[in-house]
């Protein structure tokens, strides 16, 4: 990928991105990368245009410049000086920059003497080919972000500017982007400007009967239609090839767009390209096929494109569950048979050394924890086998009330199966057929929602008194607004109050006796807080980011949203709140 940028005086400027098939060592990367002055007797070309174009300030101390930022150079420089190139852990590698001391070289600029601390990173054949800056990185990590999303996507410099109104002196604030002379010549001439090589083409995956339905609000009529019969998506079109066509039994779903191309929703073979030996007819050219990206919580649709990458010319949804003529039950055991999950090897370890030394209470919510967050292959079998100590104490309690052994046993480990699910219920919002185990019966049991129960299980004689000793100390102004909240409350109308008063007027207070006289009649009431400090004033209190799960940072986030899902404990807990109060 490049694109070309143009600088506010006007000289343009590329940015280039290389995917390498595979990594390169430590030890190629000095072959390519250089960050070293070269040697003045020996390439005395090469070392004028590296002190005239790649030598960073100098700055800090030495000399005031542009990038120096809180005291510090915002590029990092100097930077530090290492004998050999190694691995960095930031997305970045550490160059080899030698010392004097070592056969490094040094260069003066400004009457400064400068060593490799300074160089700019820069390969020798481009910068003596084209005597310019030239920088070039090794990116051997997504974390190197800007390099990979960043340069060659954000295009030219963008700026804000003012507009005075002078009728009514309203400042009105556009954006827009500035066009320098030679760029719009650029333009004009229809030079390109960004470029992608080579294409790639999305492929849809989906469960069977999954694929996403799209139709016109406007047009209700035919969403039935749609409904019963969806187009067709590249994933049903590649079981459908494979079904006909000799030479797609050979491909992953991967490798398809690089022989055929889509048309009317299903593949056709490419008339252009090279020719495929010992197929005739068949081209191929250098199109790229990338499947969409699944998260590893969507259980089933994350194992189902694992076994697309494996299995050649599959012909429908059950063809991929097949291994070695097995058909196994579901995705996920399909992706074992064949070796691509890690086994519960260290799960296995983390629940047998538990089970010596932790109460069974804590066993239940480490294997909660391991079932949210640890992605085990296969927690049937390893509840199977530390059941008993899951369920020690409940057997204890089971057996005064039960006399048949059979019984004894199926009910504690239901009832051990129930805790369990309360718990992944509130942190992971599954229940535990999700995550392939037995699905408890529930009877006289409810799902107990630990964030609901917190929220009523105030003392609610002891509020009633506080409610009855402090309304009287209200005054006149303290009593209009309690009276409107609990009006409000009372009427359902969802008002909010703004409470705007000098410390120790009372504002504390009164949001502590409206939080007591709402949950004193068994009402939730949250209260919320900006700050811990703040939220410690009041009872139960919370920061707003931890009760409502906001952004940490909600100025770099675009759309912030609430991390709050629909079937959260926490969701039902806002749904049945009757009263937010919050503290700056």
């Amino acid at each position: 990928m490049y694109s070309v940028e143009w600088q506010k005086r006007g000289l343009p400027h590329i940015h280039i991105l290389l995917w390498l098939e595979q990594r390169i060592s430590a030890v190629n990367i000095d072959n390519v990368i250089c960050a070293e002055i070269p040697d003045p007797q020996k390439d005395p070309i090469l070392y004028k245009i590296i002190k005239t174009n790649m030598i960073h300030g100098p700055c800090g101390n030495l000399r005031k410049f542009p990038c120096m930022k809180g005291g510090c150079c915002s590029k990092k420089y100097p930077r530090i000086l290492l004998k050999e190139t190694q691995t960095g852990d930031d997305g970045y590698p550490k160059y080899r920059r030698r010392g004097p001391a070592d056969g490094g070289f040094t260069v003066e600029i400004h009457g400064v003497t400068l060593d490799n601390r300074w160089v700019v990173l820069y390969n020798p054949v481009l910068s003596r080919t084209f005597a310019a800056h030239i920088n070039i990185e090794y990116c051997n990590s997504v974390k190197s972000i800007k390099y990979i999303c960043k340069y060659v996507n954000k295009g030219s410099d963008q700026a804000s500017f003012g507009l005075e109104n002078d009728n009514d002196e309203v400042k009105l604030y556009e954006s827009g982007r500035y066009i320098s002379s030679s760029e719009a010549v650029w333009r004009i001439l229809a030079f390109p400007i960004h470029e992608r090589f080579p294409a790639v083409f999305h492929l849809a995956v989906h469960l069977e009967n999954g694929q996403r339905v799209y139709f016109n609000p406007n047009d209700f009529n035919n969403v039935t239609e749609k409904v019963n019969n969806p187009q067709k998506t590249t994933l049903l079109a590649f079981f459908d090839l494979c079904k006909t066509d000799n030479f797609a039994k050979t491909l992953l779903y991967v490798e398809v767009p690089s022989y055929y191309v889509w048309k009317s929703t299903k593949f056709e073979r490419r008339k252009r390209g090279n020719n495929v030996d010992s197929w005739p007819g068949v081209k191929k050219d250098q199109a790229l096929g990338r499947v969409y990206t699944v998260h590893p919580n969507n259980a089933e649709c994350y194992y189902f494109p694992l076994l697309l990458h494996q299995v050649r010319g599959p012909t429908s949804f059950s063809d991929l569950k097949t291994i070695d003529g097995v058909v196994y039950p579901t995705y996920q055991s399909s992706c074992k048979s064949l070796g691509l999950l890690e086994d519960d090897k260290q799960w296995n370890a983390t629940m047998e050394e538990a089970a010596l030394t932790d109460s069974p209470f804590k066993l239940r919510d480490l294997f909660s924890i391991l079932l949210i967050f640890c992605k085990v292959t296969d927690a049937l079998s390893i509840w199977e086998k530390y059941k008993n100590s899951l369920s020690e104490d409940i057997k204890r309690q089971v057996q005064s009330e039960c006399q048949d052994s059979v019984q004894i046993m199926n009910e504690v480990y239901n009832k051990c199966l129930i805790s369990i699910e309360d718990t992944v219920l509130s942190l992971g919002g599954q229940c535990l057929e999700y995550y392939g185990l037995p699905q408890p019966v529930r009877r006289e049991e409810v799902i107990q929602n630990r964030d609901y129960l917190r929220e009523i299980s105030y003392d609610t004689l002891l509020l009633a008194q506080v409610v009855s000793n402090n309304e009287s100390l209200l005054n006149t102004e303290q009593y209009q607004i309690y009276n409107q909240v609990l009006d409000s409350i009372e009427n359902g109308t969802g008002q909010v109050f703004f409470l705007d008063a000098p410390g120790g007027t009372g504002k504390t207070f009164l949001l502590k006796l409206l939080l007591a006289r709402v949950r004193k009649n068994g009402g939730i009431a949250l209260a919320v807080a900006s700050s811990g400090i703040a939220a410690t004033l009041l009872d139960g209190g919370k920061t707003a980011h931890s009760a409502f799960k906001l952004p940490l940072n909600l100025m770099r986030v675009e759309t912030p949203l609430c991390n709050i899902s629909k079937q959260s404990n926490m969701a039902q807990v806002l749904k049945e709140t009757k009263l937010i109060s919050s503290m700056g």
